[in-house]
């Protein structure tokens, strides 16, 4: 390092991912181009560590210690974020590798001195109370202590690479750690930016977290004020949310509602039942229980979509999330139980099952957004989509969504506009549903729901291009269909996750949202089921080693129903796969096991020549290859079906509306599970039966539960070897 510059270590630890995500990739490209080619601005040092660079346009930009990027100095008429600023950091990082030995030689002691960690992994436990004092101001540690009161549940990612620093997300918003020496440079997604309660919070998660080995899977804590986590830190016993009367009076208040579900059905007036769901609601709520109150509302919107015929409702979904709702609570209050050992941390927090500490929205500082496709749907009296993305930065996926009303078109007496003209943000449909997004207008909810405002100059969409999609990494972004399968076989079960919008956005599909990569990927068929109305397609991944065959670990299994609110969706697919565009990069979907399979119902495809965003393509005839012998579907898997399809009959219609030859068949199905070897289910399909004959009816909620639980994972996991 040149005489009279301070080394200042932060600066050398911001990676060109850093400063992207600190500034923007435009500034960083740029000035990388500027540093390629020698164009360095002249820099300067003062003894107090503060660095400025004179550009030869005039221009002076100084970063004194302590400053984050946004605070630098800058005589440019920008009035944020510049490229000098980018600029002077990568021109420090460039004299300073241009002199290692004088950079080393200048260092502090307590630079060089630093415990070596393997490979450069550190954790951001390392700031104490003076670094978060020196980094933040009074007023954001006060409001960080009144966050930290609520005990909101933090995942923390360990320190995985230079590219990867460490992670902690919050329920609201993400911190990432981008300098070992400064908290600074830490960056927030929140409109902030930097310097806010959140980065507390998130130090005081990896405190509490303990020691992370390197690459580490992302561990939960539940983040307590610094005072009451005690000095060695040590786990603390989990406030009991599920023993208090108010939490008692209220999950049998959600029983006795699922049950008026099941035995009067879900197509009975909802004017019944709309006061309870209120009441219900509001108690989750006033307790915290945010994603029992998700699940009230989602409950809720499909009894109004059934009711409305709407393309949103699908029966077996509605069977789902009653499961959810019984078990949710159940796994809450088991999370509670005591443990041998005090220090111990449990698995799941019953908070962080619950949604504790998840309410509200965040608002967003710069913002990308990535299209992974969108959902369509109307009934008679509305029309809307569901827009699906992902942030590159966080790698959360988030839903935007819209409705638009008939009548609202009629009243301002014009004809109804086309669904894909309609103007989301200030712009068309199709276009931002075709996109990528660059906004600072932005909100989001716990639940992945994002908002845009339109404004001038504030939201920006650009077109989605082949490449749009390899920022994105694992789990969101899948290399291969082996490892989207060993993934989803060790996903915990959806009643313990973290409700998520993008996860029910899909009519008719469930499962996760992932993105699996076309590399080695090959499409070996494809047909279109006439009477399911479906196009199914199968591709395989060739083996590394370069057999000819690839294992059933390998396949995917496209499937995509045809809907008439988007009549385009199946022949643009079927183009896809026929090459038409060229060679398939990539796929986004919704995607779940089958018999051990992956079944993605797709949403978008990356080509060589452009993005394909099925539900808002328009309408381009393809011949499709009809396919009269198609396998069948595993005998475990079909007998596991059949029995969902019966409880979605019965929920549907109500158990106490049920006839003698509906029951007669429900005790054929009795049999079939237990010659099938599925003596479990078996038995509680028999135990459904007999309390209907009988006066013990409150036990049905979790009998009809615990079914629909088990069949969902006989459907995943059968395979033909198992049903022989």
């Amino acid at each position: 390092m040149s005489a009279g510059i301070a080394t200042r270590p932060d600066l050398l630890e911001l990676t060109p991912e850093a400063l992207t995500a600190l500034a923007n990739a435009g500034f960083v490209k740029r000035a990388q181009k500027d540093v390629a080619a020698g164009l360095l601005p002249a820099l300067e040092g003062n003894a107090d560590g503060t660095v400025t660079a004179s550009f030869d346009d005039g221009v002076r930009t100084s970063l004194p210690p302590g400053r984050s990027l946004r605070d630098a100095q800058c005589s440019c008429p920008a009035s944020g974020m510049c490229r000098h600023r980018v600029m002077l950091v990568l021109a420090y990082q460039a004299q300073a590798a241009s002199s290692p030995a004088s950079a080393a030689a200048d260092a502090p002691a307590s630079a060089t001195e630093a415990p070596a960690e393997p490979d450069g992994a550190w954790n951001p436990a390392q700031f104490d109370d003076a670094a978060l004092a020196a980094s933040l101001a009074p007023s954001v540690r006060e409001q960080a202590n009144r966050l930290a009161a609520a005990r909101p549940v933090v995942g923390v990612q360990a320190w995985r690479s230079a590219s990867a620093p460490p992670v902690a997300r919050l329920p609201m918003c993400s911190v990432r750690f981008f300098s070992r020496s400064s908290l600074v440079h830490a960056r927030c997604d929140c409109k902030q930016g930097s310097g806010c309660a959140h980065v507390a919070i998130a130090v005081w998660a990896f405190r509490q977290a303990g020691p992370l080995a390197p690459g580490s899977a992302e561990v939960m804590v539940e983040v307590l004020p610094p005072a009451s986590a005690g000095a060695d830190n040590a786990p603390v016993a989990q406030q009991l949310l599920m023993q208090g009367d108010a939490a008692r009076a209220l999950r049998t208040q959600i029983d006795a509602l699922l049950l008026s579900l099941w035995l009067d059905g879900s197509s009975q007036p909802l004017m019944a039942l709309a006061a309870r769901f209120e009441a219900v609601r509001e108690q989750s709520r006033a307790l915290g229980w945010n994603w029992i109150d998700d699940a009230l509302d989602e409950l809720w919107q499909l009894l109004q979509a059934q009711q409305a015929r709407s393309s949103r409702f699908e029966p077996l979904r509605l069977v789902r999330v009653l499961a959810e709702l019984w078990a949710r609570l159940l796994a809450a209050a088991h999370a509670e139980q005591p443990r041998p050992s005090q220090r111990e941390r449990p698995a799941l927090l019953a908070s962080q099952i619950l949604g504790v500490g998840v309410k509200g929205e965040v608002a967003l500082d710069h913002l990308r957004l990535v299209s992974l496709g969108a959902e369509l749907w109307s009934d008679d009296a509305e029309e809307g989509a569901s827009v699906l993305f992902a942030d590159p930065d966080t790698q959360n996926v988030t839903v935007l969504e819209r409705q638009w009303s008939r009548a609202a078109d009629a009243a301002a007496g014009g004809a109804a506009q086309a669904l894909m003209n309609r103007r989301v943000a200030g712009f068309p449909l199709r276009q931002l549903a075709s996109g990528q997004v660059i906004t600072k207008t932005a909100t989001r909810r716990a639940n992945g729901l994002v908002d845009i405002t339109a404004g001038a100059r504030q939201t920006g969409v650009l077109p989605l291009s082949p490449t749009s999609w390899n920022d994105l990494v694992a789990p969101l972004r899948q290399q291969s269909v082996a490892a989207l399968v060993a993934h989803l076989r060790e996903a915990p079960p959806d009643f313990v996750r973290p409700r998520q919008a993008a996860n029910g956005a899909s009519a008719g599909a469930s499962g996760q949202l992932h993105v699996v990569a076309f590399e080695r990927m090959e499409v070996v068929g494809s047909h279109w089921d006439a009477a399911a109305q479906v196009l199914h397609a199968e591709l395989v991944q060739a083996p590394e080693d370069g057999s000819s065959e690839g294992s059933d670990a390998g396949r995917l299994h496209l499937a995509l129903p045809h809907r008439a609110v988007a009549p385009g969706a199946v022949d643009a697919l079927a183009r896809s796969l026929a090459g038409e565009y060229g060679a398939l990069r990539a796929v986004a979907g919704t995607v779940h096991l089958q018999g051990g399979q992956a079944v993605m119902q797709p949403l978008s495809l990356l080509t060589a020549q452009r993005a394909v965003v099925l539900q808002v393509e328009a309408v381009a005839p393809q011949p499709l290859g009809l396919d009269s012998e198609v396998d069948d579907a595993p005998a475990l898997h079909a007998l596991a079906s059949e029995t969902l399809e019966l409880l979605a009959q019965w929920l549907r219609q109500g158990l106490r509306h049920q006839g003698g030859g509906a029951l007669t068949r429900a005790e054929a199905q009795v049999l079939r599970l237990k010659q099938a070897g599925l003596a479990r289910a078996a038995a509680l399909l028999g135990a459904v039966l007999e309390n209907l004959r009988s006066a013990r009816r409150p036990a049905l909620v979790a009998q009809l539960a615990m079914l629909g639980l088990l069949m969902q994972g006989v459907a995943q996991t059968a395979s033909a070897q198992g049903s022989a």
